[in-house]
């Protein structure tokens, strides 16, 4: 009973600084400015449908290649002897000690068309490129600031397989890709839905990304913002959209839980 009560102040902090605010984000979403019930913020959701199908969409490819890059650097640091591990942790998070807006800038510094990149080129002879302002420029800004959530959950996760599981295999006839179908997928794959979460949920939500490195090109968090701190006030709006956001969010999560689920079960069938 009394290990209980321990959970209590984390209770309080969330009911306080979670579902009080996911509260008053539903009152705002079906109420209009006199305080009257309306469905009518989630109807004007459909006309921002181009931006959040893009906040997806360019979600989903810096996801995937967060994935890509991440997988195999979570297995490298996870093989690697454990004072390597610390050194590679560390440089895995040390971008993470410098404020986001300041990595963002760095790369504006980077990409603009009088950046290092264009200036190398045209030191070259090669002419400068558009490397900024555009959608490529976008992902790679939340590849760049999200890339070690993907990659921490993988290592940890990797860190706890039992290299023996692996020998077995590779004893038992299985080469290099069955060990990493069979194997070492299945069992990684509860680090992968982290990461994927943790990755996906702040990109497809992102507007200092968007609006430094897009060139004014909108993604949801951009309107959202807009919705409650620009020109374009509307609280109740901005609520809508936030709401619609946020189940989509959660669809992702539950669906990512349930695969991850389904693999785990499979990795520990006989």
């Amino acid at each position: 009973m009394k290990s209980k009560w321990i959970a209590a102040p984390y209770l309080v902090w969330m009911g306080i600084f979670i579902i009080v605010p996911l509260l008053i984000v539903v009152y705002f979403a079906f109420t209009t400015a006199d305080g009257g019930f309306t469905f009518n913020n989630i109807a004007q959701v459909g006309q921002y449908s181009e931006a959040i199908f893009k906040s997806i969409l360019l979600g989903i490819v810096a996801t995937a290649v967060c994935l890509l890059l991440g997988y195999p650097l979570g297995y490298i640091i996870a093989r690697s002897t454990v004072r390597r591990q610390r050194t590679m942790v560390l440089l895995t998070m040390l971008p993470m000690w410098m404020n986001f807006l300041l990595r963002t800038y760095a790369w504006m510094t980077i990409l603009e068309n009088n950046g290092l990149i264009n200036r190398f080129l045209n030191a070259i002879g090669l002419g400068s490129l558009p490397l900024i302002n555009n959608s490529g420029a976008v992902v790679l800004g939340m590849v760049y600031n999200f890339l070690p959530f993907m990659i921490m959950p993988i290592y940890s996760v990797m860190a706890k397989i039992d290299r023996r599981v692996i020998e077995a295999a590779e004893d038992l006839g299985a080469n290099r890709l069955q060990v990493f179908k069979k194997v070492l997928l299945p069992l990684s794959f509860p680090g992968i839905a982290t990461g994927i979460t943790m990755v996906f949920v702040p990109a497809v939500s992102t507007f200092v990304i968007s609006r430094m490195l897009g060139g004014g090109d909108m993604l949801i968090g951009d309107i959202i913002e807009m919705q409650f701190v620009g020109s374009t006030y509307n609280p109740y709006v901005g609520s809508a959209l936030s709401l619609v956001l946020m189940v989509l969010v959660f669809i992702c999560m539950a669906v990512m839980r349930q695969f991850g689920s389904d693999e785990e079960s499979e990795a520990m069938m006989p």
